[in-house]
C-alpha cells in the first residue's frame, strides 16, 4: 500500500498541492487526471521520492518496492537491453553484479565464499533465476525481438528505447507501479499488450495518460487532481466524466427538476455498473460501482472549450484524387506510389508506423511541399483547413492572441467584442487574450489553431495528430466537435477513442504504398486478420 499523508508543495508563485491525504491500495489501477499544469507529473515525482514535498510524507508498506517509467531515454546507453530491463529491480541487479564480481576474483578467499553464499541465497529469494526469462518475455510482449537482448541501448532507435524502459518499470512484479504517459511512442499491438498486462496486474498502479481508451480499459479508479486536492472516484474515465457532468446539471437545476435528475443519475450508475463485466479488473470495478451512492458523485470544476466547425458550403461528389505520389527526403524514401480517391462523406484516419510518413503526406496534400512524382487534385467545391503537427512558424511573433486571431476573421467578425467572446469559449478569458502568442504552451497554441480552423468555415479539415499537447478536456471537446462536423476529415492520431469515434475509413500508408480499408471502423480494421497481415507487410523493414 502507498500512503500519502499531508502532502503540500509550495512553488515560488503558487501552492500546487495542499494537505493531500490518500491511500493507493493493491489490486487497483488509479488514473491520475487533471488539467494541464495541475501537477500530475509533479505528484508522481513526489510519490517516487525524486521530489521533496514542502510538507508531509509518502510511505510504502514494509519491504515493498516501487518502480517508475524512466523519462530520460538516454540514461542507459552503455548497458545492454537485457541489463537495462533487469535494472528495474535495483536490489536484484546489485546482487547479480556483486555476485559476478566475487566469482571473477583470482584470489577467491573463504570470506568471499561466505559472501557469495549469502548473495546466492538473496538472489534466489528475489527470484533471480527467473530474471532473464521474465525480462525476455516482457520485451517480446512489447515487440522487442530476442535478437536485441544483448544489443546496447545506444544502438536502438528512439521507439525501441521507449519500450525497453517500459519493460524495465514492469520488471520484477513491483508492489507499486508509477507510469507517466506509458502509451507514448507505442504501436497498437504493444498498447494492447500493456493493457492486458495491467488488467491482470495484482498490485498497485498509478498512471497519467491522455489516452481515454487506455484509461477506460485499465483503470478501476480515477484520482482527480483539482484545486490542489486529490479526490478518488470509483470507475474508469468515462464513468467519472459522465457522472460528474450529470452531477453538475443536478446542482445547477431548479428544485423542481431535482427528482428527475436524481433518477437519471441513479439509472446511469446502474447502467454503467451492469456493463462492467469483462476482465478481473472490470469485475472488481462492478462490485465497487454497485456500492456507489449519490453522495459519492461530485460535479467537476473542469472547464471545456467549445469546439464547433460550421462549413459555409457542402462538398460536391468530388473530394480528393491522389495518384502515384512518391517522396524521398534526405535520401530516404518516405512515400512510394501512393494512390487513393476520397468521396464527400469520408472521414479518414491515416495510420503509419512512422509519423514522418503521415506528416509528409499531409504537407503534399496541402501544397506545402511538392511530391517527386504523382499528382493531387482536390474537388472544385472543397475548401481545406490544415492543423499541422509543427505549428511553430504560426507563433514566431510577439503579437497578442487577440490580434493573431484577428488575421483570420472575416470583416463581420473582426471586432473586439466578437473575438473576445470567441476566445472566451476557447478558455482564453479576460486579459489572457493579450498574451503574446510566442509564449503560449503547446496546448494553448493548439487551441489557437483550432480557433483559426473554426473561423475558416472550411468543409475539409486536414488534422495532423490534433490531440497532441491537449489535455483530456480539450481532447473530449475536439472529439465531440468533429463528430458533429458535417464536412470531411483527413487525420492522423494515436488516440484509439478519437479514431474509433470519427473514422469511417482507415488508410495505412508507408514507403511501400497503402492499405486502404473503406467503410470500416477502427475496431473492424484492427480485428480484420487479412487486413492486418497486409498492414504488417506494409510496415515491415
Amino acid at each position: 500500500m502507498l500512503t500519502v499523508t499531508d502532502i503540500s508543495l509550495q512553488l515560488s508563485d503558487r501552492k500546487l498541492f495542499d494537505n493531500v491525504n490518500i491511500k493507493f491500495t493493491p489490486g487497483n489501477c488509479y488514473g491520475l487526471i487533471g488539467a494541464n499544469g495541475a501537477g500530475k507529473s509533479t505528484f508522481l515525482k513526489i510519490l517516487a521520492g525524486t521530489l521533496e514535498p514542502t510538507t508531509g510524507n509518502v510511505s510504502l508498506g514494509p519491504d515493498e518496492r516501487l518502480t517508475t517509467l524512466a523519462q530520460d531515454h538516454f540514461a542507459f546507453e552503455e548497458y545492454t537491453v537485457l541489463e537495462t530491463v533487469i535494472m528495474g529491480h535495483e536490489r536484484l541487479y546489485q546482487v547479480m553484479k556483486e555476485k559476478d564480481a566475487i566469482y571473477m576474483k583470482e584470489d577467491f578467499t573463504e570470506e568471499d565464499g561466505n559472501k557469495a553464499a549469502e548473495l546466492e541465497g538473496e538472489f534466489a529469494e528475489l527470484n533471480g533465476w527467473e530474471a532473464e526469462p521474465e525480462a525476455a518475455t516482457l520485451l517480446q510482449g512489447l515487440n522487442i525481438p530476442d535478437s536485441l537482448l544483448d544489443v546496447k541501448m545506444s544502438e536502438l532507435p528512439e521507439g525501441q528505447k521507449v519500450k525497453v524502459l517500459l519493460a524495465q518499470a514492469l520488471f520484477g512484479k513491483p508492489d507499486v507501479l508509477l507510469l507517466d504517459e506509458p502509451t507514448n511512442g507505442l504501436d497498437t499491438v504493444s498498447i494492447e499488450w500493456l493493457q492486458e498486462f495491467l488488467i491482470n496486474f495484482e498490485n498497485t498502479v498509478i498512471v497519467v495518460s491522455h489516452d481515454r481508451h487506455f484509461l477506460n480499459t485499465v483503470c478501476t479508479h480515477m484520482a482527480d487532481l483539482d484545486f490542489g486536492k486529490i479526490q478518488l472516484y470509483i470507475g474508469n474515465y468515462d464513468f467519472w466524466l459522465e457522472s460528474s457532468q450529470l452531477a453538475a446539471k443536478l446542482q445547477a437545476d431548479s428544485n423542481a427538476k431535482k427528482e428527475e435528475k436524481i433518477k437519471e443519475l441513479q439509472d446511469f450508475i446502474a447502467r454503467f455498473s451492469a456493463n462492467a463485466s469483462k476482465s478481473k479488473q472490470a469485475t472488481s470495478r462492478k462490485k465497487m460501482l454497485d456500492k456507489i451512492t449519490l453522495d459519492d458523485i461530485q460535479p467537476s470544476s473542469r472547464r471545456y472549450p467549445f469546439v464547433g466547425f460550421s462549413p459555409d458550403r457542402e462538398i460536391g461528389n468530388d473530394l480528393l484524387h491522389v495518384e502515384n505520389i512518391s517522396k524521398t527526403i534526405d535520401g530516404k524514401k518516405i512515400l512510394d506510389n501512393v494512390s487513393f480517391t476520397l468521396s464527400k462523406d469520408d472521414k479518414v484516419a491515416f495510420l503509419s508506423n512512422n509519423d514522418i510518413t503521415t506528416t509528409t503526406l499531409f504537407k503534399i496534400l496541402m501544397g506545402e511541399i511538392e511530391p517527386d512524382t504523382g499528382s493531387v487534385r482536390w474537388g472544385v467545391t472543397t475548401s481545406q483547413a490544415y492543423l499541422p503537427k509543427d505549428n511553430s512558424e504560426e507563433f514566431s511573433t510577439d503579437i497578442s492572441i487577440l490580434d493573431w486571431l484577428r488575421q483570420y476573421a472575416s470583416k463581420e467578425e473582426n471586432d473586439n467584442t466578437f473575438l473576445r467572446s470567441f476566445l472566451g469559449r476557447m478558455l482564453f478569458s479576460g486579459e489572457d487574450v493579450m498574451k503574446s502568442v510566442n509564449v503560449l504552451s503547446g496546448g494553448e497554441k493548439v487551441r489557437c489553431m483550432l480557433s483559426k480552423l473554426m473561423l475558416s468555415k472550411s468543409n475539409v479539415l486536414v488534422l495532423d495528430d490534433p490531440t497532441n499537447h491537449l489535455d483530456l478536456e480539450s481532447i473530449t471537446a475536439l472529439n465531440d466537435g468533429l463528430i458533429a462536423f458535417t464536412g470531411s476529415i483527413l487525420f492522423s492520431s494515436h488516440d484509439h477513442q478519437f479514431i474509433e469515434t470519427l473514422a469511417n475509413r482507415v488508410i495505412a500508408v508507408s514507403d511501400k504504398g497503402v492499405v486502404d480499408h473503406p467503410d470500416s471502423t477502427y475496431e473492424e480494421f484492427l480485428n480484420n486478420k487479412r487486413v492486418q497481415e497486409k498492414v504488417q507487410e506494409l510496415y515491415a523493414d
